[in-house]
């Protein structure tokens, strides 16, 4: 099948077809570099990765253009420099780098483009400009904001009535807004804070403008798909939809909404042990940490096993499960090392899966399918099948960004001590077998139970694994 994909500014599974083929755009908003990113915030990037990766299998990796932007101005990054005294260029660089490495080691695809805001300010006061021109924003005391009811359709992609909105609303109500939801586009910095020359005075931008001024800049307009965590749905892909739709002049336009992003995605937010990642609770959990305790993979894994627009529970369990998922395919690869791979090409039914709607549960099940034909014909001693599973196995595992590493490598992190022991216990119970010597292979098999270690026989021999 073809690629269908969610869009929730229509509520509905669509059809995935790009403006122009020969360049497929996709813009998905990226870190705020201040401090190190939760397991929260590395749900959209892998989720993304995946379909980037689909993207350029199914159009070329050449026609693809992916974008993540890096917000390198904010208060919180204000505020932590002035914490420790330096420029926000230290902060930002110093977490930036720690991001880009935590998400090499999830096998998280670098973006083509990764433009910074500190790099567009001219492109975001061309387009604050831009809005103003258009009758949709207006300057007061320093600041620029937008006018919400300057567009008859704020609100369609989270589906808010702006009546609604303004009845509970829960914002600022500064006395230069001509109403309450008006959101700034530039506004004044302090004295200790950085700031960039405007038409309205030294200051920098708001928080929305930065992504539609540099969706516009670096990728064109319309782009074909928006991406994000269901968090940013409002207001800021709908603030997003606002500004890039009005700095054009189409604001009452019925499908204006189109002339900025064809396709919006968003994946669902994530839990820890059931409760709301909190720093009150105390229950935040910094992947900087995660990749450090175990291999990146089990965490991208953990992050994949349930449908990406689903809530997705982090425990223990989901870590101890992933590994072992893991540990069940690296297996099957690694006892049929010596097997040349015939294909690589994924099967009919795993692209079914990850075509509909990244189905990624269900690309996941193929995956062990596939795994158990290894097994079966290792065991028969049928190569061809052996060489047709496993090349199947490696190209679907590609696009979900997991099975990456040798699978020797893969199992490398057991004591020296423990290994040498089992593997002198495997060479004590061929030696057993062949003699027929039944009671002394029984034993083998006890200790190697109590090393909590599983032996797996083929044709060219057993090969082994610890439980779990």
């Amino acid at each position: 099948m073809a690629l269908h994909i969610h869009d929730t500014l229509r509520r509905e599974k669509r059809l995935f077809t790009p403006r122009d083929p020969n360049r497929v755009s996709l813009y998905v908003c990226g870190p705020t570099v201040y401090d190190y990113a939760h397991i929260g915030n590395a749900r959209p990037p892998v989720v993304f990765d995946v379909l980037v990766r689909l993207l350029r299998r199914t159009y070329g990796a050449d026609k693809v253009v992916y974008a993540r932007n890096v917000t390198d101005v904010d208060d919180k990054i204000n505020a932590k420099a002035a914490r420790e005294g330096v420029a926000i260029g230290e902060i930002t660089a110093r977490y930036e780098a720690a991001y880009l490495a935590d998400m090499g080691l999830l096998n998280v695809s670098p973006p083509d483009i990764a433009p910074h805001v500190t790099d567009y300010i001219e492109a975001i006061t061309k387009q604050i400009q831009a809005i103003i021109d258009a009758g949709c924003a207006y300057a007061a005391e320093g600041h620029v904001l937008f006018d919400v009811s300057s567009y008859p359709s704020y609100g369609a992609l989270s589906g808010r009535n702006l009546d609604d909105m303004i009845a509970g609303a829960r914002v600022e109500v500064a006395p230069y807004k001509k109403n309450p939801h008006d959101f700034v586009l530039w506004k004044p910095s302090k004295a200790d804070e950085p700031s960039w020359p405007s038409p309205w005075g030294e200051g920098r931008p708001g928080w929305h403008i930065e992504c539609s001024a540099m969706i516009e800049e670096t990728l064109g307009l319309p782009i074909d798909i928006h991406g994000g965590g269901i968090d940013l749905v409002f207001p800021h892909h709908e603030n997003e939809i606002a500004q890039g739709v009005c700095a054009h002049g189409h604001a009452h336009g019925d499908d204006a909404h189109d002339e900025y992003a064809r396709y919006w995605m968003h994946n669902g937010f994530l839990t820890v042990d059931a409760e709301k990642m909190s720093k009150s609770i105390g229950n935040v959990l910094l992947l900087h940490d995660l990749v450090q305790a175990m291999p990146g993979e089990v965490v991208r894994w953990a992050l994949l096993s349930a449908h990406y627009r689903q809530p997705l529970d982090w425990n223990q369990t989901l870590l101890e499960q992933s590994r072992k998922n893991l540990d069940r395919l690296y297996g099957a690869l690694h006892r049929a090392a010596s097997v040349e791979h015939s294909t690589q090409e994924p099967p009919a039914e795993f692209l079914k899966s990850i075509e509909d709607d990244l189905n990624t549960p269900g690309a996941m099940a193929t995956l062990f399918a596939l795994s158990s034909e290894i097994e079966r014909g290792m065991t028969a001693g049928d190569e061809a099948a052996v060489a047709t599973a496993k090349g199947q196995l490696i190209a679907a595992a590609s696009i979900l960004g997991v099975l990456q590493a040798d699978p020797a490598e893969w199992f490398s992190g057991v004591d020296e001590g423990l290994k040498a022991e089992v593997e002198g216990l495997l060479e004590q119970r061929a030696a057993a077998r062949t003699a027929k010597n039944w009671a002394e292979a029984d034993r083998i098999r006890d200790r190697l139970n109590e090393l909590n270690v599983v032996v797996m026989d083929g044709p060219q021999g057993a090969t082994w694994r610890m439980k779990g």
